[in-house]
């Protein structure tokens, strides 16, 4: 930390010992502060060096609430330029919501830069059938939960219920064991159903509907939420002209173009998928359900 140390004495005039925390009346200077932690890990290191950013669109967001705009885009360029800078440098960006909702508000207010343009898009799916499966196998095993009929089917039911998500499967198992009682396909649905409707969210469902209002523009709101509402309600994939026909009878002067562009949205937040003919349905089943009951659709 020889480069951070002495960049600190020479704010703050005290010598800093142990483990470095950085004095609020420095953080005005934040991006030599990052640039300098930088330098000082690279130039002791002989292997590439990687940052894991969890939460990192949220991070951005509070940034640009806290401090605005401006800001939030100087620590996009500021991550870029030392990524240029230093070969032996790389960066991971993970969060709960996408990085892109964060960008497209700031190009909204003129942002031009292209921050991520350097760095591979990556989407992290489910488990698949056989991992998810085995997930719930183990955990059972482990927590020492009997099972009313085949473990091995018991198993893959919670793992199908759960969309394959190790976060659910975790969540079903957990709940199951507090039950004491064997371990049944019927057990892990109905504990699903309860948590789908818990007034207290403690899976913590409701961002899927809060994140529209906290990341959309206010024309895109509606029609986001009816796009949803009609695909929830679909037993099969809905094609853009199934979607437009249904909107007319619900929207005033909402065109095609319009509801094109919000699909793309809704898609790179995850809450739909296309399938090889460009129909739409909901991504995953669990949260389709969830979206049923929380809106109340019949």
């Amino acid at each position: 930390m020889g480069k951070v140390k002495a960049l600190l004495k020479n704010l703050t005039g005290a010598e800093i010992a142990g483990i470095v925390r950085f004095p609020d009346s420095v953080a005005q200077e934040w991006k030599t502060l990052l640039r300098k932690t930088i330098e000082d890990l690279v130039a002791n290191q002989d292997r590439t060096v990687i940052f894991f950013w969890d939460e990192m669109p949220l991070m951005l967001d509070n940034i640009k609430t806290d401090k605005g705009e401006p800001v939030a885009m100087e620590v996009l360029d500021e991550l870029r330029s030392l990524r240029q800078t230093y070969d032996s440098l790389r960066m991971v960006y993970t969060g709960s919501i996408g990085l892109q909702n964060v960008l497209t508000s700031l190009k909204r207010v003129g942002y031009k830069n292209a921050p991520i343009n350097d760095m591979l898009k990556e989407d992290v799916p489910p488990l698949s059938l056989a991992d998810g499966q085995d997930l719930a196998y183990q955990l059972l095993v482990g927590e020492n939960i009997q099972t009313a009929d085949n473990l091995e089917e018991t198993a893959k039911a919670i793992a199908l219920c759960a969309d394959y998500i190790p976060y659910y499967i975790h969540h079903l198992v957990d709940e199951i064991g507090l039950l004491g009682e064997p371990a049944t396909a019927t057990m892990a649905q109905s504990i699903i159903t309860r948590y789908l409707i818990d007034p207290e969210d403690r899976w913590d469902l409701r961002h899927y509907r809060d994140r529209i209002d906290n990341y959309y523009q206010d024309k895109e709101i509606p029609l986001a939420l009816n796009l949803l509402d009609s695909l929830a309600l679909a037993d099969a994939a809905l094609s853009l002209n199934e979607l437009h026909q249904q909107l007319q009878s619900r929207l005033s002067d909402v065109d095609i173009e319009q509801i094109r562009d919000v699909l793309g949205l809704i898609e790179r937040d995850h809450y739909i998928i296309r399938d090889e003919t460009g129909k739409s349905r909901f991504r995953y089943p669990l949260i389709q359900r969830y979206w049923q009951l929380h809106r109340g659709l019949e």
